[in-house]
């Protein structure tokens, strides 16, 4: 499957960073290390909330150049930094989405799971046209505003919003997924670096867990 940034996007966000790995044999049966990773993001929660992290305001800074109000729309990161602060854990949802929320804890890091069965085609972070269709958890249909930055495959299907913000239902892991594309997107100082080590820390994870054999690649300016 290809994955790419749109020329645009790469324009316009040079600090861009991305891990992308594709994995085969994933099942739903799995008990992947999650404590560790968990320790990490209580460490650094302890000297204070996620919106000190560069990782966030990075992300916070992308979100206000894109027009977008960062306190109202947050990256999936900072999301899951805040709940995680607030309530001490993430409920369990399935063993693959668990690992890399736990990871993404860690690092402060987006990190977007998709079904391949469910992408047609190539997946592209770009600007929307405005005739893409989304699909909620809820299962409805939504239409992206033009100009918004989407994941879309080749059939102009939207597999997420606001960029890190909300992912699609229609390719969400699920019992039956076994093949996944997973990206991690960064744009803080540190970016490429930290993206390796996210990247190398869930390939060990994959590879430890599910006898997987990840194909992995770092993408920047």
């Amino acid at each position: 499957m290809d994955f790419q940034h749109s020329p645009l996007i790469r324009s316009d966000f040079p600090e861009l960073a991305a891990g992308v790995l594709l994995a085969e044999g994933i099942t739903a049966d799995a008990a992947p290390d999650l404590d560790r990773f968990a320790a990490v993001a209580k460490e650094r929660l302890a000297a204070g909330t996620e919106a000190d992290f560069p990782e966030i305001q990075a992300w916070r800074r992308a979100f206000s150049k894109m027009g977008l109000k960062p306190t109202q729309y947050r990256c999936a990161s900072e999301s899951l930094l805040r709940r995680f602060r607030k309530e001490g854990s993430l409920p369990r949802i399935h063993p693959l989405i668990d690992l890399c929320n736990a990871i993404s804890l860690a690092y402060a890091i987006p990190v977007a799971v998709f079904d391949r069965a469910r992408v047609a085609g190539s997946m592209e972070v770009r600007h929307a046209a405005g005739d893409e269709t989304y699909l909620t958890f809820g299962g409805e249909v939504e239409r992206p505003d033009p100009g918004e930055v989407i994941f879309a495959d080749a059939e102009g299907r939207a597999h997420a919003r606001r960029w890190s913000n909300r992912q699609s239902g229609h390719s969400a892991v699920r019992d039956s997924t076994s093949a996944v594309l997973i990206v991690a997107e960064a744009m803080h100082a540190t970016a490429r670096a930290d993206v390796e080590a996210l990247t190398a820390a869930l390939a060990e994870e994959l590879s430890r867990t599910w006898s997987a054999r990840p194909e992995t690649s770092i993408r920047s300016s």
